[in-house]
């Protein structure tokens, strides 16, 4: 995947213009991950704004925030707690930090990767889910009609999925998963690692 280069100073505005419903995928991003989290990984945490509503839903949480951007991850240092959020230059693509993890969350970053792609993310961040943990991912999604597609999408940087192929990639990798809220050609999945495993 080509890195793409956001400007951090003007990306939150960038979102807000391009993406309508962008306030509310946020919002309803943090209520997916539930409550009382005591370690989170954010995968793409841009400019921090998810990691900001996340950490105030977990107000005892830690945070481990990855994005392939340096100066996304220099932009979300300074807007968020230094003692509870460690930030890391990493690819969606690389390893993941060591779990287990209560939540592991993407909000408009995981659309990047092709069908492949999220398959083989949706496995490394099953194996760092803590049992009764959960994977939200909120995003962009290829909505059932055609005329709900809203949001501007660059074909070579941007592969969305529908939310069917996401929610069997997510099955196949042994996590339960289920569509949490949906708006034209967004939704919010939480995928749970059963307790169990």
């Amino acid at each position: 995947m080509a890195q793409f280069r956001w400007d951090p100073d003007t990306y939150l505005e960038l979102m807000r213009e391009e993406v309508p419903d962008y306030e509310h995928l946020q919002e309803e991003a943090a209520a997916a991950t539930g409550t009382g989290a005591v370690r989170v990984l954010e995968l793409g945490i841009g400019t921090g704004e998810t990691a900001r509503r996340v950490l105030a839903r977990h107000p005892t949480a830690s945070l481990i925030g990855l994005d392939a951007s340096r100066e996304m991850v220099d932009q979300a240092r300074h807007a968020l707690p230094d003692d509870r959020v460690e930030l890391r230059v990493a690819r969606l693509e690389d390893a993941l930090p060591d779990g287990p993890f209560d939540v592991v969350i993407g909000a408009l970053a995981i659309h990047h990767l092709d069908g492949r792609g999220k398959a083989q993310l949706f496995q490394r961040a099953a194996r760092v889910i803590a049992p009764g943990g959960r994977l939200v991912v909120a995003d962009v999604i290829v909505p059932e009609d055609p005329s709900d597609v809203v949001t501007p999408i660059d074909n070579d940087y941007d592969t969305p999925s529908s939310i069917a192929e996401q929610l069997n990639w997510l099955a196949e990798v042994g996590l339960e998963p289920s569509l949490a809220w949906a708006r034209r050609d967004l939704a919010v999945i939480i995928a749970t690692r059963p307790a169990t495993s």
